[in-house]
């Protein structure tokens, strides 16, 4: 009887059709707004080159050795979050709070995560009408301040988003993440490429390359590095259990080294892409690189509307902003949904659209945060943050660190070394090399834990009241 109920709980899981599915899905998960929205303009705050330079050593040195081990333990155990500490350290083991902060960080996430993608999507619609083009940038700089104040059109938006992402997601793992994973990602990958291609064609363009990849140490000081290091760790999607469920679908002779390598890859290029595109935009008609979260939503359609055929390169770059998030967003929720299904056997029918649903209602404050005095100005006289930012703060510098730590500790300390020998090397050549295996062990054991509480350090300001975080 057990084994039918264990096969019972196998057969609602699904699992990957293909390694690529997997590798596509994945590196949509970590391919998001934070590659496309939040990158370029962190990068534009601190300096450029250095700090792209710094983030992509912390990638090596810290995003990817957790990625590894996430996937792992996915894999390892064959559940979601909760049921994969469950399995591996016991049914009583306190171990089980890591997944789940996990399940929890996905939840809060998503929530406001999806009203910046309504966001998005009401520009794509925008542009589409050929509003952008020839627009006057007085007009665009109050447009955006109009779409988030608009209340009840932030909600609309937030629970369009929201009901796409549902609609993919209880199609199942091959039916609908991997699908919409092997359209999605070749689509934005697409969009991106055009987008370059015009970018290259601007007169800005040499001075955006030089600002990406030049060291410069304009703006760049400790503050930088502990940016990047932060960013290192949010850009990759660890720590949010969304690598461990997607690894939990993997078949167990599947090879997570070289997959981990390849969605660190993609998700890096992307990055860079964005800001390849975004930055000579910027330097072609005299905008500040580091004008923060506006660059997106303010700068970049005033200089489109610049342009001959602005409308098509509008929606372009919007839809791929969408995609981005779509792709992210599928993985969020995914792990939410997977909890139901693995914990209390839930179908997939129900647990998908009662998730999304909890979702949606978790998410409304956040989109009157720049509306409503209750959850904007009332909040933030309190507390010094709006319902938005609250939750940001909360699940960027709690949740996903203190997930990431446990993942990293439980799979260096916890699994025993023949198990975690036998996982790292299974399916593959690289994981196989000894010298590879011991180095990834000790970094996971001691440079990742120093690395994860700098960044909690870093959020409590603590380095800013030492006065440690100043430019050059």
């Amino acid at each position: 009887m057990a084994g039918d109920t264990q096969e019972m709980a196998d057969e609602r899981r699904g699992e990957w059709g293909s390694r690529v599915g997997f590798i596509l899905a994945a590196a949509g998960s970590a391919v998001g707004l934070g590659n496309v929205w939040k990158f370029p303009y962190i990068t534009g705050e601190n300096g450029g080159g250095l700090f792209v330079l710094i983030y992509l050593v912390c990638i090596l040195a810290v995003g990817l050795p957790i990625m590894i081990a996430e996937v792992m333990l996915g894999r390892m155990s064959q559940r979601s979050p909760v049921s994969a500490f469950k399995q591996l350290a016991g049914d009583k083991s306190l171990w089980r709070g890591v997944g789940w902060i996990g399940v929890l960080a996905g939840f809060v996430i998503l929530s406001y995560y999806s009203v910046v993608a309504g966001w998005a999507l009401e520009y794509t619609v925008f542009s589409a009408s050929g509003a952008i083009e020839g627009a006057d940038p007085a007009a665009l700089t109050q447009r955006f301040g109009q779409v988030a104040g608009n209340g009840s059109g932030a909600i609309l938006w937030h629970v369009a988003f929201m009901a796409i992402t549902i609609a993919i997601v209880i199609g199942g793992v091959q039916k609908g993440v991997e699908i919409a994973a092997r359209v999605l990602m070749p689509l934005l990958l697409l969009m991106f490429i055009a987008l370059l291609i015009f970018a290259s064609q601007l007169e800005g363009f040499g001075e955006g390359a030089s600002f990406v990849f030049g060291l410069h140490t304009d703006n760049f000081g400790p503050g930088s590095v502990l940016e990047a290091l932060g960013h290192s760790f949010f850009t990759l999607s660890v720590g949010m259990g969304a690598m461990l469920t997607y690894g939990s679908y993997l078949k167990k002779d599947d090879d997570i080294v070289v997959a981990s390598v390849a969605i660190t890859v993609i998700d890096t290029l992307v990055a860079l892409m964005a800001c390849l595109v975004l930055f000579p935009i910027t330097f072609t008609y005299g905008m500040e690189p580091a004008a923060g979260p506006s660059l997106v939503f303010q700068n970049i359609p005033i200089a489109l509307a610049q342009l001959p055929g602005s409308t098509i390169w509008a929606v372009t770059f919007f839809l791929l902003l969408v995609f981005a998030a779509l792709t992210s967003a599928i993985s969020l929720l995914e792990v939410t949904a997977s909890y139901f299904i693995d914990e209390l056997g839930w179908s997939r029918s129900v647990a998908v659209p009662v998730t999304g649903g909890a979702i949606i209602l978790l998410g409304i404050p956040s989109a009157l945060a720049a509306s409503s005095h209750t959850f904007g100005a009332g909040m933030e006289a309190a507390i010094g943050m709006n319902w938005f930012d609250l939750f940001d703060y909360v699940s960027s510098n709690w949740m996903l660190p203190l997930c990431g730590l446990g993942i990293s500790l439980f799979a260096a300390w916890r699994v025993g070394e023949q198990a975690r020998r036998v996982q790292f090397a299974a399916g593959s050549t690289l994981g196989k090399i000894e010298g590879l295996y011991v180095a990834w062990l000790q970094v996971l054991r001691f440079v990742v834990p120093i690395a994860i509480v700098l960044i909690m350090l870093h959020a409590l300001k603590v380095f800013e009241l030492l006065g440690l975080t100043g430019a050059t």
